[in-house]
């Protein structure tokens, strides 16, 4: 019994160690960026992506929510943080909606079971990546008014970027897969 209780504790030990690496990794990626207005283009959505089939969904969600519980707190771990500011006030702009997407993107990125198929993989990837512009341009459309552009502020400036993002996961989607079955 008492190997048992050491076990577990041994393995949220390492599930905990490895959801901080992951919201490290995710900080990095969003000081990567290309300044846009309103919301700025960062690798983020493919370290997300990344962080789902590498993870799973449950120890992916985890490190998201990590990563997002750092940010309200006021850690400096978002795109634009510390200079535009940071914890909740920073949290509740215009980035909102796509820092809650990334719940749904690594939860569907970590369901899904990915194979030899590349274009299965592809539109799966696509799938999972839409929530984040989903609940990005709801969340901008809110805060700005909605007799605004929305698509062409807050997804239509992305998409090349995240055509190539999503490309290159896909491409490496075997190895990364390797990742979770060595966790």
């Amino acid at each position: 019994m008492e190997l048992i209780k050491t076990i577990r504790l041994s393995q949220l030990a390492k599930s905990i160690f490895i959801a901080l690496i992951g919201t490290i990794i995710l900080a990095v990626s969003s000081k990567i960026k290309i300044p846009f207005y309103p919301v700025p283009m960062t690798m983020q959505t493919c370290v997300v992506l990344f962080i789902g089939v590498a993870l799973g969904w449950k120890l992916g969600l985890a490190t998201i929510a990590l990563y997002l519980f750092e940010g309200m707190i006021g850690l400096p771990v978002f795109s634009g943080t510390p200079e535009k500011g940071v914890g909740l006030i920073y949290f509740t702009g215009p980035t909102m909606g796509y820092l809650i997407g990334f719940l749904a993107a690594v939860t569907f990125a970590g369901i899904f079971h990915y194979d030899k198929n590349i274009i299965k993989n592809f539109f799966k990837l696509t799938f999972a990546t839409s929530f984040i512009y989903i609940f990005g341009m709801l969340w901008l459309g809110t805060l700005i008014g909605w007799e605004k552009p929305i698509f062409k502020l807050g997804a239509q400036p992305f998409l090349l970027a995240e055509l190539f993002k999503i490309l290159l996961i896909t491409f490496t989607v075997t190895q990364i897969k390797k990742i979770r079955n060595f966790i």
